[in-house]
């Protein structure tokens, strides 16, 4: 975690209802860079086709256009490729698939809201968080049968959940931490789960 992402995390904590402003301006080629190394390079390529090894060869070169972009607000991201994996069920999952560049603005941006969000998570929680994941939650579930600490286990899943969802409440809940216009714009609603999950997992 770089020194501004750490004190924005020291002051999440800290001061629970504290409003952060001035982050869009921490979104520069240092954290682009940082964004790049976190970032699923054999994942599908969007709608332009680029792939990372493609986008690899002029690395340096495509880092400080985009922060220009950024830098100057002429940023807009592009329409996501739409495509259909099956599932074990025999049925297809939709699947959403931005251009590289999206998604290095997408984990940049990732990377701040957890800064300012992590510190309010339990213990407890395991999805779409940093170094936690579904083994992990389930490693802890088979110490707490041996442990006795509870007798029964609730699977459930709420179909479809991001495509029914009521985004503009998303956007509602980010502004009770964030107080950045510049920042905000970058969610367009039919792409802000992009930013809530963890692009460097992502397909």
């Amino acid at each position: 975690m770089t020194t501004e992402l750490l004190a924005i995390a020291c002051k999440a904590q800290s001061h629970p209802k504290h409003r952060f402003q001035n982050l869009y301006r921490l979104l520069d080629k240092r954290l682009l860079a940082a964004s790049w190394g976190k970032l699923n390079k054999a994942s599908a390529p969007g709608i332009d086709g680029v792939t990372a090894d493609t986008y690899k060869l002029e690395l340096n070169h495509h880092l400080t256009t985009l922060h220009h972009c950024l830098a100057n607000k002429s940023y807009r991201a592009s329409a996501v490729k739409r495509v259909h994996i099956p599932k074990s069920n025999g049925k297809m999952r939709p699947l959403g698939l931005p251009v590289l560049e999206d998604k290095l603005v997408q984990q940049s941006v990732s990377s701040l809201l957890q800064s300012i969000w992590e510190v309010d998570f339990l213990p407890c929680s395991y999805g779409y968080r940093p170094r936690k994941s579904a083994h992990d939650a389930l490693e802890r579930i088979r110490s707490g049968f041996q442990q006795g600490n509870f007798g029964y286990v609730v699977e459930a899943d709420i179909k479809g959940f991001f495509d029914n969802m009521d985004h503009k409440w998303l956007v509602r809940m980010l502004e009770q931490r964030i107080d950045d216009k510049a920042l905000m714009s970058l969610f367009p609603l039919a792409k802000i789960r992009h930013f809530l999950c963890p692009i460097g997992k992502s397909k």
